[in-house]
């Protein structure tokens, strides 16, 4: 019973969302397919770091299409190739079609989502990319200071023993 109230709960905060905003996009992770594939050809032409942060980000933006398609039991990687296919044939508004078990077009089933929804994945995946190279930034920083946490007094010793 919690799960059904929690579930009509999502559901209407949804359509408010929708009626506050008056914005929709197509749904079934069809944003997100052109968001990852325009951060990738934007990262080949950054380079270095920098590219390899962006593609990154692009894979967390993936993850919309792909838990679509894994929720429907579908094979989310073969899922993300055609969708990407199809977007790069100029067909933007394809999206995860659970029911066909393909990519369709998400305008023409009015297959929707209110735009704040989408914009709010976005952020939460920006915020856990930050968070997750600042971490990297640290544990680099320690590394290249000689840190704490390794040979020395007071650590765990130095490495590999000899034999």
């Amino acid at each position: 019973v919690d799960e059904i109230e929690r579930g009509m709960h999502d559901a209407l905060s949804v359509v408010a969302a929708t009626l506050e905003d008056g914005k929709i996009t197509t749904g079934g992770g069809s944003a997100a397919t052109e968001i990852s594939l325009a951060l990738r050809d934007f990262a080949s032409s950054v380079g270095g770091r920098e590219q390899m942060a962006v593609e990154a980000f692009a894979d967390a933006i993936e993850v919309i299409p792909k838990t679509l398609a894994t929720n429907a039991g579908l094979d989310a990687i073969d899922m993300l190739i055609e969708l990407k296919k199809a977007h790069k044939e100029g067909k933007k508004t394809y999206g995860v079609d659970i029911f066909e078990g393909k990519p369709s077009d998400m305008r023409s089933k009015n297959v929707v989502e209110p735009l704040r929804v989408g914009t709010q994945a976005i952020k939460s995946a920006t915020e856990t990319t930050v968070m997750i190279l600042r971490i990297d930034d640290i544990i680099a920083a320690k590394g290249s200071s000689g840190g704490s946490g390794g040979g020395g007094e007071g650590g765990m010793g130095g490495g590999m023993p000899e034999y």
